[in-house]
C-alpha cells in the first residue's frame, strides 16, 4: 500500500466513523471543541503518524474556525498521537493487506479515537482525560479550564 493508498483509506474510515473531510484532514465539531485529525507523513521510514488536536473555543480569547491551519499548522490547545499500539497500522512497511489494514483502523476507530473524541468535544471531558493522564495539558491551558470550569 503507498501513501496515497492509505491516505485515502484513512480518509473513508475517518467519515465513516462521524469525521468530515477538509484541506487534507478531517475534523469533528462541537459548541466547545474541534478536534482535528491529520495524518503526518514521517522523513524517517515508510510511516505515519496520526496528529489529533484539539482547538478549545473561546480559550485565551480565540475564535476558532475550520480552516486550512488547523489542519496544516497548528498543534492546538491539546495535542497527542495515536497510542503506540495501533502504530503498526499507520507503518506501511508491515506485512498486511488492505483488508487487514482497514479492520485494524476500524478498531482504531472504536476502540480509541471515537470515545476519545467524544469526550474531548467538551471540556469537562478534557479536564477528565487530564486527570486520568489520558491527556497531558500546558499549564496555562489547564488554569484557562479550570477557569471556564469554574464560571460554568
Amino acid at each position: 500500500m503507498d501513501n496515497k493508498e492509505f491516505r485515502k483509506l484513512f480518509g473513508i474510515t475517518a467519515k465513516y466513523n462521524g469525521f468530515e473531510s477538509a484541506f487534507g484532514g478531517w475534523f469533528r465539531e462541537s459548541m466547545e471543541c474541534i478536534i482535528v485529525l491529520s495524518l503526518q507523513k514521517s522523513n524517517l521510514g515508510d510511516y505515519f503518524d496520526l496528529n489529533i488536536k484539539i482547538f478549545i473555543k473561546g480559550i485565551f480569547g480565540y475564535s476558532y474556525v475550520i480552516n486550512k491551519d488547523l489542519i496544516k499548522n497548528d498543534t492546538g490547545d491539546v495535542f497527542r498521537r495515536q497510542p503506540q499500539e495501533y502504530s503498526e497500522v499507520f507503518n506501511l512497511d508491515a506485512r498486511m493487506d488492505e483488508a487487514e489494514r482497514k479492520n485494524k483502523l476500524e478498531i482504531l476507530f472504536g476502540k480509541f479515537i471515537n470515545p476519545f473524541t467524544d469526550k474531548s468535544l467538551l471540556i469537562s471531558g478534557i479536564l477528565e482525560q487530564a486527570e486520568m493522564s489520558e491527556v497531558a495539558l500546558l499549564p496555562a491551558v489547564k488554569a484557562a479550564l479550570s477557569i471556564s470550569k469554574l464560571s460554568q
